[in-house]
């Protein structure tokens, strides 16, 4: 997070920075520090800037300009959402903040981060992600304001946007600015989404050549859904189709442009989940903290088994972000993960001889762990369950 520590890893430069609207903890539940871990593993240098100012640039130059680009997460919440109740009523705390203090990240977080990094690093490549960004990608009904908004990548300063898990997709963006490529050679990667000009047939003009021949889902545009409300029905089932079917790209037209969707990303295997969680997070807030993080309490002694759900429910979102594929972590893995917990409980004397109490064990919705759907089997296509 700061010069310091990266001169103590032997660091002169990042190759990618972090930006999140949550505090540092280093915990497996906060996405952006997953991410930092993941490239960290795979050779990237990676540092965090979690809830920075955003009247000015300071504090995202506090460890220079990275080398390769910049992510940026509102956090774990919907920004809005972390501030306002459902019934519009100011929020009084926010448990991923120190102190549990409400008003540490900006309304629309991904947007405001977003300019804010253009301002501090002009032409580096920004690429958005996280729940606030996924979930806004397409034309989306805007509650807060009661009105229909365009796809978030239409107000943002970015480049990419990341849409659901994004440990595949933000990879592969590090290995291919590492190679000397440019914002445009982002395009195409699965699990993403980026603007294009239209062509003569209203199609995007730049298509990558790995999506020639994909099958391909058309979304009503939003002048489309503006004029006939009804298409936004259509564009939800059509999007939910998009992504469960797991091989076919979208795009939408937005005032003269588009947005191009690829495929989405292939779950991660219950191998690479082992390997993912078995990276050393300390679970604790940073040390530069001075007050507890009320989420870094509840998480503490969490542990993440599976991703995914199965369910359609109308009222979740989750199948949208998450897939309907389950990708599970091995009973070993779990078992390994628990015991670490248990050492560290006995090392800190936070349980003294009784060890540790587990809060939980489990995934996003219900327990689904190493789920599988018996039709996808029977069809002989792969199910992204036990064995990905």
């Amino acid at each position: 997070m700061c010069r310091e520590e990266m001169r103590a890893l032997g660091w002169e430069r990042l190759d990618v920075l972090l930006i999140t609207g949550d505090a540092y903890v280093d915990h497996p539940s906060f996405g952006c520090v997953l991410l930092a871990r993941w490239l960290i593993h795979h050779g990237f240098r990676t540092g965090l800037v979690a809830q920075p100012r955003w009247d000015r640039t300071d504090d995202l130059l506090v460890m220079g300009r990275p080398r390769l680009f910049a992510g940026i997460s509102a956090g774990a919440l919907d920004s809005l959402l972390a501030h306002y109740t459902a019934f519009r009523k100011k929020r009084r705390d926010d448990a991923y903040t120190p102190g549990g203090r409400a008003g540490a990240r900006p309304n629309r977080a991904c947007l405001v981060y977003a300019n804010l990094a253009r301002q501090a690093f002009p032409g580096l490549p920004l690429v958005l992600g996280g729940i606030e960004a996924s979930l806004r990608r397409v034309s989306h009904y805007d509650f807060w304001t009661d009105a229909l908004r365009r796809p978030i990548l239409m107000d943002a300063k970015a480049d990419l946007l990341v849409w659901g898990m994004g440990e595949r997709a933000i990879l592969e963006c590090a290995r291919r600015l590492d190679k000397g490529a440019g914002a445009d050679a982002l395009a195409g990667i699965p699990g993403t989404a980026w603007l294009d000009r239209l062509d003569a047939r209203g199609h995007p003009a730049r298509l990558p050549a790995s999506l020639a021949n994909a099958p391909l889902v058309a979304l009503p545009g939003h002048q489309q859904i503006l004029d006939e409300p009804e298409q936004l029905l259509r564009l939800t089932q059509a999007l939910e189709q998009q992504v469960h079917r797991g091989d076919a790209w979208a795009f939408e037209p937005v005032d003269g442009r588009a947005l191009v969707l690829a495929p989405p990303a292939v779950p991660l295997s219950t191998a690479e989940m082992d390997e993912l969680y078995s990276l050393p997070f300390r679970r604790e807030a940073h040390p530069s903290y001075r007050e507890a993080i009320p989420a870094a309490e509840m998480l503490r002694t969490s542990i993440t088994s599976h991703r995914g759900c199965g369910g359609g429910c109308s009222f979740c979102s989750l199948a949208l972000h998450q897939g309907r594929h389950i990708s599970s972590r091995s009973a070993e893995s779990i078992l390994d993960e628990a015991r670490a917990l248990a050492r560290a409980a006995m090392t800190s004397g936070r349980r003294g001889k009784d060890g540790v109490a587990i809060s939980d064990v489990g995934g996003p919705t219900a327990n689904m762990w190493q789920a599988h759907c018996a039709l996808e089997e029977a069809a002989g296509t792969e199910c992204g369950a036990s064995d990905g």
